[in-house]
């Protein structure tokens, strides 16, 4: 039961990359006030590291039923490592450097974009390819 939750959380994140990519493409100034809102509060950063978590362990517990196994949990455990580390500093912090470090993201939208639409497409193709085999 486990395994398909952590499935449907992986799909969710796949999904999110590829709206994220498709927004960052087609509504830049939406896509960028999203992006902006991340750390803005101590609510939302809690609420990131949350997140981030969940989808963490769900890429680690759903590796196996993936294609590109290796990679997938890799990933889960860079999520949730990094997560780890972002829970050792105030959100203060986090927030400081998200505004240092957005603008510059911000300048690079477009290759975000694109890059964001191919990740969401890569991670349901592998969840799915995965799952048939």
């Amino acid at each position: 039961m486990i395994e398909v939750v952590a499935l449907a959380i992986v799909v969710a994140a796949g999904l999110f990359f590829a709206a994220l990519g498709g927004a960052c493409l087609v509504a830049p100034s939406h896509a960028g006030r999203f992006l902006l809102g991340f750390a803005g509060s101590s609510a939302k950063h809690y609420a990131e590291l949350a997140l981030r978590l969940l989808v963490g362990g769900a890429f680690v517990v759903s590796a196996p039923r993936t294609l590109f196994q290796d990679a997938f949990s890799l990933f889960g455990w860079l999520l949730l490592v990094t997560t780890a580390g972002l829970l050792l500093f105030p959100w203060r912090w986090h927030h400081h450097f998200a505004r240092r470090v957005l603008p510059e993201v911000l300048r690079l939208l477009p290759l975000v974009g694109m890059s964001s639409v191919v990740l969401g497409g890569f991670v349901l193709w592998a969840v799915f390819r995965g799952n048939a085999a």
